[in-house]
């Protein structure tokens, strides 16, 4: 056991603690627990801050006299100022990795690219759909792309259906050419902005991939 004198903050802080300890006698042994725990992480929190306050008489000067925390304890209301949970400033999140970085597309985000485009002039809503399906499957773009893509292609769909209906419904026949390339426009051109939209994401990003990746 060693039997080297404490030195004078170790004093200060356990003379301090055995005040408190006297004083929080009447206390159940639950809020006596409590207190003391509190107390002393306080101390231990002061001590080892980024700024840390070393000076010990400093720090039980902050905590107030031992009656007071005792008192305050009695009444259930622990001062805030030892019941700060920031003392200690948490340790800086790791850096998270930029999306993407490093990553090279494949076969399948092109391929759902082609199917948004040249594959909606030939297979309207069918082709678009099989693209996006792909697209959402794929890590290479993010979610609002994907969202993005999908408001583009589901509206371009929805708009055509619903002119398509109305000019039916209205039983207009004039203009049959016309009409029907109107409606092939709208049921395509959604499609065909999702696939620039997500081509362009893959060009920037691997614009950004270092070389030799």
């Amino acid at each position: 056991m060693s039997t080297a004198p404490l030195a004078h903050t170790d004093v200060i802080v356990l003379d301090y603690l055995a005040a408190l300890w006297a004083q929080s006698e009447d206390l159940s042994p639950q809020q006596r627990d409590d207190l003391m725990s509190t107390v002393a992480d306080y101390i231990q929190a002061r001590r080892m801050a980024a700024a840390p306050l070393e000076d010990a008489a400093a720090i039980v000067q902050r905590l107030g006299p031992p009656e007071s925390l005792v008192e305050a304890a009695r009444r259930g209301q622990m001062p805030a100022h030892i019941r700060l949970p920031a003392l200690i400033p948490p340790p800086p999140p790791p850096p998270v990795a930029p999306m993407f970085r490093g990553q090279v597309a494949g076969a399948a985000e092109y391929f759902a690219v082609g199917m948004l485009t040249a594959g909606a002039l030939f297979l309207p809503v069918v082709s678009p759909v099989g693209g996006m399906l792909l697209a959402s499957a794929s890590p290479h773009f993010t979610a609002a792309e994907k969202a993005t893509g999908w408001t583009l292609t589901a509206g371009s769909a929805a708009a055509g259906v619903f002119l398509m209906l109305f000019f039916v419904a209205a039983r207009f026949d004039g203009g049959g050419g016309a009409t029907l390339l109107l409606i092939y426009f709208v049921l395509t051109s959604g499609a065909f902005a999702a696939g620039l939209t997500l081509l362009s994401a893959l060009r920037r990003r691997q614009g950004s991939v270092p070389p030799g990746r």
